[in-house]
């Protein structure tokens, strides 16, 4: 009995929490970005087609994300309130990584198919490479650092 209402309560909780997270990023018109945060959005997505803009709650700071397509392949740059460019996320090939990276990232997939793999850039360098993994059909995250050395935190 305890354990049919330990599981009703996990469940509940668990979609609570993602309500909360689902709800802490909320798309937004490029009209209703303040201007030092859409200067940067239009020098950062020149010659891209913006997918949609986000108002983002990370960790705690209010950030924007512009998510835009470059070239047939995916770019996320998040910016701060204030214009500061403070991330950038784009979609690299797995084959044109330094070889140190690719059996990083081989090595924590596990026998996990890695299905995209972004550079994560911070204060214009490389800090991580984060690759999207199915296993057995379910997908997660892992990340490794621009050698393929292991974090010790995620980026």
């Amino acid at each position: 009995m305890n354990t049919v209402y330990s599981k009703i309560f996990f469940g509940v909780f668990c979609i609570g929490i993602g309500t909360v997270c689902y709800a802490a990023e909320k798309p937004v018109p490029r009209a209703e970005l303040p201007a030092a945060v859409q200067k940067t959005a239009d020098a950062q997505s020149k010659g891209a087609v913006v997918n949609r803009y986000v108002k983002d709650n990370e960790d705690g700071q209010l950030e924007y994300e512009v998510e835009m397509t470059v070239n047939g392949h995916s770019k996320d740059v998040g910016i701060a309130p204030d214009g500061r460019l403070l991330e950038v996320e784009e979609q690299v090939e797995f084959n044109q990584l330094p070889a140190a990276v690719q059996q990083g990232l081989k090595d924590k997939a596990g026998t996990g198919n890695i299905t995209k793999v972004e550079s994560i850039t911070k204060k214009g360098m490389i800090v991580a490479y984060e690759a999207q993994v199915r296993t057995n059909g379910r997908h997660s995250e892992i990340q490794v650092g621009p050698n393929g050395q292991q974090l010790s935190h995620e980026e």
